[in-house]
């Protein structure tokens, strides 16, 4: 047997049941986020938006969750109160226990800085910086200090991503995929409660779009709390939940027996390997 055909029947040898059996003791982890009665409201003249209109959502610790909806639904809305970008016109928004729609700016740039973990789709990455300096930012401004040593933090959470042998490259030396592994190093590196990412494939083409989401379901398994906001049903069928918006409402909120990145891995790299053995020699 062909070393790649073994990885995918050992990928697929796993058991839908234990996925399931993880998804009934989610319920029995600890909230990090949540929201209740959630409504926005942009005034435009005389013109009132509804952006949320009254949404009710908790996201527990360990799940992995897609947040979708076409644009105009509210998803961008729901993002940006969640990372505490924005605070919602009426109801309220616990993370982590704290009341975040109840705190000032600098109370809210710390939360932001020490419990969320932003990933986004254009990488914002300094260009002129290394990838272990760019991973280090977020410590420089968090005033709890509770990480001393900046430079070490940065390259365990390279490490964890598999870069551990690029942490002095820039970005211009580093492919897509490999950009997008060192922001979420970044966001990784102040152990935040929630890692939120905003089309984190946006840029990426398919075969790396499924490195990303693999990368992302290895994380999930160690216990991190992610939001995936997408448009892509692609990036979705890796997620455990999917919550749908329209309209500023909560359509659809369901859990799912996701798709296996590993085994889309194994099986692209099988297909590879068949199309190199098949095709043609020319001659010389």
């Amino acid at each position: 047997m062909q070393a790649v055909d073994a990885a995918v029947l050992v990928a697929a040898a796993v058991s839908d049941s234990n996925i399931l059996g993880k998804h009934r003791l989610m319920s029995d982890t600890k909230p990090v986020v949540e929201v209740t009665g959630l409504r926005k409201t942009y005034v435009m003249g005389k013109t009132e938006v509804h952006a949320l209109q009254g949404v009710d959502m908790t996201i527990r610790q360990g799940e992995l969750v897609a947040i979708m909806g076409t644009s105009g639904s509210g998803k961008s809305t729901m993002m940006n109160i969640i990372g505490g970008l924005d605070y919602p016109s009426s109801g309220t928004y616990l993370l982590d226990g704290i009341e975040v729609n109840k705190l000032g700016k600098n109370e809210l740039a710390d939360i932001r800085n020490q419990k969320i973990g932003f990933v986004f789709q254009g990488f914002n990455l300094l260009a002129r910086t290394s990838a272990v300096e760019n991973v280090e930012l977020p410590l420089l401004y968090d005033r709890t200090h509770k990480i001393k040593n900046h430079r070490q933090a940065a390259i365990d959470s390279l490490e964890l991503v598999g870069l551990g042998d690029r942490t002095d490259h820039h970005p211009n030396e580093l492919s897509g995929g490999q950009q997008q592994r060192v922001a979420i190093a970044r966001a990784l590196v102040t152990n935040p409660s929630l890692i939120l990412a905003d089309e984190p494939t946006g840029n990426l083409d398919s075969r790396t779009t499924v490195e990303v989401m693999q990368l992302f379901q290895e994380l999930n398994k160690k216990g991190i709390t992610i939001i995936l906001v997408t448009h892509e049903d692609e990036v979705s069928r890796y997620a455990k939940r999917i919550v749908v918006l329209r309209d500023g409402r909560i359509i659809r909120d369901e859990t799912q027996v996701p798709d296996s990145a590993s085994d889309d891995i194994a099986k692209l790299i099988l297909k590879q390997k068949r199309e190199m053995e098949t095709a043609p020699v020319s001659a010389e």
